[in-house]
């Protein structure tokens, strides 16, 4: 597969999956497998970083407008600003995820390596928890302390690849009485501090290069990911706000029974 081809690739995946609730580290484990396995995904780490900050930045394009309160209200230092204290659920919702981050870095590395079978499992189970979702009763609920915690909980446990950390974080706020629309927005805005943390964290490594001939393939791997991201992100909030969930409940299982067949056989 040429490099401009895999960065298109690489970018859609990435900015498709990142916000529907599919599971966007299991889809790119499988087209790791798919385009040979091995170190692929680990050959293109600029790549794979920048289709990150490209779904990264498509969060901040579709959320501006409240990105841009949030910060206001950070200088205003009023402890009674709503806006204040969606930011200090924001942070406090991050702790889960980087405990686990911190505590099982080699153990959740380890599960990126080597076969895929696990992946369809964990997708089935995404499945399944996207499936009894849209049962629960409508509410109109805000997000509170403990919400923020238990849903920081939830983003913790999509780490492992095969569970979709937008599926689980919208899920687990339904559950807890949220609003759709405040749940997919707490969901996606929560995510942007790990994001950008990781990011920072993997350029100071130095594993991150960029010369003259690479450079179209990164740009495109980049501006894929924002396009696309930016598309599935506003079509997210109204997947959630029409409790259409079980559609990728669906789709979840049926990648989940076709990985674990496919590795079963040992085809991927």
């Amino acid at each position: 597969m040429s490099d401009i081809l895999r960065a298109l690739v690489l970018g859609i995946v990435q900015g498709l999956t990142e916000f529907l609730p599919v599971s966007s580290s299991g889809h790119l484990e499988i087209l790791n497998a798919l385009m040979g396995g091995g170190d692929v995904l680990d050959s293109d780490f600029t790549m794979v970083l920048l289709v990150h900050l490209g779904t990264a930045l498509s969060i901040v394009w579709v959320f501006r407008a409240d990105i841009v309160l949030l910060i206001a209200s950070v200088f205003k230092k009023d402890i009674n600003d709503p806006q204040l204290q969606f930011v200090g659920k924001v942070i406090l919702s991050m702790i889960p995820a980087l405990i686990v981050g911190l505590a099982w870095e080699e153990r959740v590395e380890a599960l990126f390596d080597g076969g895929i079978m696990h992946i369809g499992f964990l997708l089935i189970f995404t499945g399944l928890i996207l499936w009894v979702t849209p049962q629960i009763q409508n509410k109109d609920g805000g997000i509170n302390w403990k919400m923020a915690i238990l849903i920081g909980v939830a983003q913790a446990v999509a780490i492992l690849p095969g569970i979709s950390r937008s599926g689980m974080t919208i899920a687990a706020a339904l559950m807890l009485g949220s609003g759709k629309r405040e749940a997919a927005r707490f969901s996606f805005i929560m995510v942007l501090p790990v994001i950008f943390g990781k990011i920072i964290l993997d350029l100071l490594s130095g594993q991150m290069t960029i010369n003259t001939q690479n450079a179209l393939p990164i740009v495109l791997a980049l501006l894929s990911s924002f396009v696309v991201g930016v598309i599935a992100c506003k079509w997210m909030i109204q997947i959630v706000q029409r409790s259409k969930l079980r559609h990728f409940a669906i789709y979840c299982g049926l990648v989940g029974i076709l990985v674990i067949g496919l590795s079963f056989y040992e085809v991927i």
